[in-house]
């Protein structure tokens, strides 16, 4: 029998957005099948018949889910359709530039998967720069690309990373197409944007649990673009945030990461420095720094917030960098750093004078109060740590918002010698219905 030609191009397409293994990819598959409705699922064995191009063609269930993960028509991703009339319609999104068009507009901003992003005539310009984008990649498209990022942003607070990561995916594919070609001064825009993006890209995929390879990849990816357009600021603050995602693995790296987004060659704007600052003192406490240097650290950071503009209204992805960073949200977050200096008293004062009557929004109080959750099991009072937990988890269960559920298990674990209680069994009863939803 004749040998198979292996599909490299979908290879390429896959490491690209992140899925760096087979297993990552599989598991992306599935969950944006889910998120679709679609019911079909795949194994990597699937995937390695695709790669090794022993199948050519997916299947329609599969052809509509990968459309709408790469945001483009197969044919682009080196799969090739079998003649025949049988066939045919299947293969128009190939064979007819209207049909085409109707993909393109469809899957570079995700498609079915979210509530529309854009009007008709925006996606109308999508296609018309994926086609040409030196004619067509203008201030419209750029215009048009933001407001899609700022609505995908949106839908991850309010439904969670798993809603938002297939437009934010979309948005990304549309931007890497398009600067290709662009003029210059659009290229710019175009990349400066991407930078954004990726970067929210990476939040979602830490979000969502993926692996830590898929979130660093979308990080380097945002440096990269912050570099070929000048903007130390963002590179920075993309160093903030690998020292966030990070959580609670090699204190050492986190600060130096931090460190470095306040002290690298660039100049951070006065919000985003003082939430660097913040992680700084963070990491000092992890690494068991003395009480009074995560003290001048942390006036540091408020000492950066008055020097802060007042924000020009409502924050959002492609607003002025870190412009949601508010007085709130580093008083609260002190808590998490006197948490980490192993003063969970301490932290449960911040975390109560701070969260009762706050501003912050639901998945912020809940995250919060996970780690409230946290220091007060750690302090003794394991019935409330149960019940800040119970209030946490209701919030962030149905959108799945992973960074709360990972510290709930954090919670789950030093309760664990309280599991008795009925507070506390309720809590790990919850948690792992949760978990197997």
């Amino acid at each position: 029998m004749p040998g198979h030609t292996p599909n490299g191009t979908f290879v390429t397409a896959r490491i690209k957005r992140g899925w760096r293994t087979q297993e990552d990819f599989a598991e992306a598959y599935n969950a944006t099948a889910g998120t679709s409705g679609s019911k079909a699922r795949i194994s990597v064995r699937q995937v390695r018949r695709w790669e090794s191009g022993q199948t050519l063609w997916p299947n329609r269930d599969a052809r509509q889910v990968l459309i709408r993960m790469f945001g483009m028509p197969l044919g682009h991703l080196g799969f090739v359709p079998p003649a025949g009339k049988a066939m045919a319609r299947d293969t128009a999104a190939d064979d007819e530039p209207g049909m085409e068009d109707h993909v393109l507009r469809r899957t570079f901003v995700g498609g079915a998967l979210v509530a529309p992003l854009l009007d008709l005539a925006a996606l109308d310009h999508f296609a018309a720069a994926a086609r040409d984008a030196y004619r067509y990649a203008d201030q419209d498209l750029v215009d048009h690309l933001r407001n899609a990022l700022d609505e995908t942003a949106r839908i991850d607070l309010l439904d969670g990373p798993h809603r938002a990561m297939p437009a934010a995916l979309g948005i990304l594919s549309a931007i890497n197409g398009a600067a290709r070609d662009a003029k210059p001064g659009i290229r710019q825009q175009l990349l400066g944007l991407g930078a954004r993006a990726a970067e929210l890209a990476a939040w979602l995929h830490r979000d969502a649990g993926s692996p830590h390879r898929t979130i660093t990849y979308w990080h380097n990816q945002s440096k990269e673009w912050a570099t070929f357009t000048s903007d130390g600021a963002m590179h920075a603050y993309v160093l903030l945030r690998q020292a966030q995602a990070m959580g609670r693995h090699d204190p050492a790296r986190i600060l130096a990461l931090a460190d470095a987004a306040t002290s690298g060659p660039w100049v951070l704007p006065p919000r985003p420095r003082a939430e660097a600052l913040q992680q700084k003192a963070r990491g000092l406490a992890m690494t068991g720094a003395a009480e009074k240097q995560i003290e001048r650290v942390l006036d540091e950071a408020h000492g950066s917030l008055d020097q802060a503009a007042e924000p020009c209204g409502a924050a959002t992805c492609t607003g002025p960098l870190g412009d949601g960073y508010t007085r709130d949200r580093l008083m609260v977050q002190s808590g998490i750093c006197w948490r980490e200096a192993k003063r969970p008293d301490k932290a449960v004062a911040v975390f109560r004078a701070h969260l009762s009557g706050s501003v912050l929004g639901p998945r912020d109080h809940a995250h919060y109060s996970a780690f409230l959750a946290g220091a007060l099991a750690e302090a003794g009072e394991p019935d409330e740590a149960a019940d800040a937990a119970l209030r946490a988890l209701a919030v962030a269960a149905p959108p799945r918002y992973g960074q709360v559920i990972t510290e709930l298990h954090r919670t789950a674990e030093i309760l664990f010698p309280h599991r008795d209680r009925p507070a506390v069994r309720e809590f790990h009863e919850r948690l792992m219905v949760t978990v197997s939803c």
